[in-house]
């Protein structure tokens, strides 16, 4: 097992880059404000997280996660959600919509995709759930990326 070592802390990276981070910061405000439920947000970023390997990200959002009462049988099933059974239309669908905007780099996002995430969230749910997957993208390269060590639970 490899041991990945801190390049940068996540405070140094706020008080170094407090622009790029206010920026991030009003993304995800931008969010919340327009109404998204946070449960479902924060298990979208959980998701996204693991697929992208960010620690400090998953960490900080499971932390989160379980503040808002999210069911720790979803918690613990996320990874596997299509197979759990356990997750809602809306979640299934949200979660679905995540995973193509990770994987943007293999190609195109088909439109049965959009069409299928449109079946359960009005054209403005999808447009903050689209703000909310590319915010947390951002924020797994950059954790990733600088290494950022998990925060305390």
């Amino acid at each position: 097992m490899s041991h990945h070592a801190e390049h940068v802390s996540y405070k140094t990276f706020t008080t170094t880059a407090k622009d790029a981070y206010a920026g991030l910061s009003a993304l995800s405000k931008a969010v919340n404000d327009a109404g998204m439920d946070k449960a479902l947000t924060e298990l979208v970023k959980i998701r996204v997280s693991q697929i992208n390997g960010c620690a400090f990200c998953l960490q900080f959002h499971i932390t989160l996660a379980r503040k808002l009462g999210v069911d720790q049988r979803k918690l613990d099933l996320v990874a596997v959600w299509k197979e759990a059974g356990i997750f809602s239309a809306r979640e299934m669908a949200a979660l679905a919509w995540a995973e193509q905007l990770t994987a943007i780099a293999s190609g195109p996002v088909p439109a049965d995709a959009y069409d299928a995430m449109r079946q359960e969230f009005s054209e403005q749910e999808g447009i903050f759930l689209t703000v909310s997957i590319a915010t947390i993208n951002a924020w797994n390269r950059i954790g990733a990326g600088l290494a950022f060590a998990p925060p305390a639970p």
